[in-house]
């Protein structure tokens, strides 16, 4: 049976290194790459072609989330396993509309992990068993109502970059040269994200951006 492949996607470099080394300690399983923010965990996926990409939420650049949307659109092969510390209902459902074959704790014993691992590289789910079974079913009943009903799932992959970059405090031009666009490119991205989210101003930009998941209240 050949070992299989993941990528860590972690912005905390001494977490990700403990990962590593857990991991790296298991005989069916290889690390075939780092990852300390989205974007680097979409190049790396391409780079790589993992089975698993043990992936956080809250990163800088371009969350989690996003970066799972966009690996699954890429290369909907790879499985993506959320490693992270929200348990909250809104966290799981936007885990799960993202893409993700399953989601574990950080709290997880090593055990589980290696578990969750090998569920979603042969092809199951797995779900944390701190997670409520009604939470699931829930997220089940409501999935395509709350896709109408939200906003944010109106925006475009790229505006969904532009709008964390801006919530990171990031300038027109940083954005610009971050994303090989130009500053008016960036500029317009920016007014069809505030005006299709009904936002006004930057602040308020940043507070949806917390609020969602988007960012930390502090960026790490």
């Amino acid at each position: 049976m050949s070992n299989i492949r993941v990528l860590l996607a972690e912005d905390h470099t001494i977490v990700r290194k403990g990962l590593r080394s857990l991991l790296d300690a298991e005989a069916n399983i290889e690390v075939v790459g780092e990852a300390d923010d989205g974007r680097q965990a979409i190049q790396k996926a391409q780079q790589f072609q993992p089975d698993v990409v043990l992936m956080d939420i809250t990163m800088p650049v371009l969350n989690g989330l996003e970066a799972t949307r966009q690996i699954k659109k890429l290369l909907p092969q790879i499985r993506v396993l959320v490693l992270t510390v929200h348990t909250s209902e809104e966290y799981i459902f936007q885990i799960l509309q993202a893409g993700a074959a399953g989601y574990v704790v950080k709290q997880a014993a090593v055990e589980e992990l290696i578990a969750a691992i090998t569920a979603v590289s042969q092809g199951n789910a797995f779900i944390s068993p701190s997670v409520p079974e009604n939470i699931i079913e829930e997220y089940s009943r409501q999935m395509n109502a709350m896709t109408a009903k939200d906003d944010y799932a109106r925006l475009t992959d790229r505006e969904r970059e532009v709008l964390q970059l801006v919530a990171e405090g990031r300038s027109n031009r940083e954005i610009a040269q971050m994303l090989h666009i130009t500053t008016k490119t960036v500029e317009a991205h920016r007014s069809r994200v505030m005006e299709k989210l009904n936002i006004r101003s930057t602040a308020d930009l940043t507070r949806y951006a917390i609020r969602r998941g988007i960012i930390a209240v502090e960026q790490k």
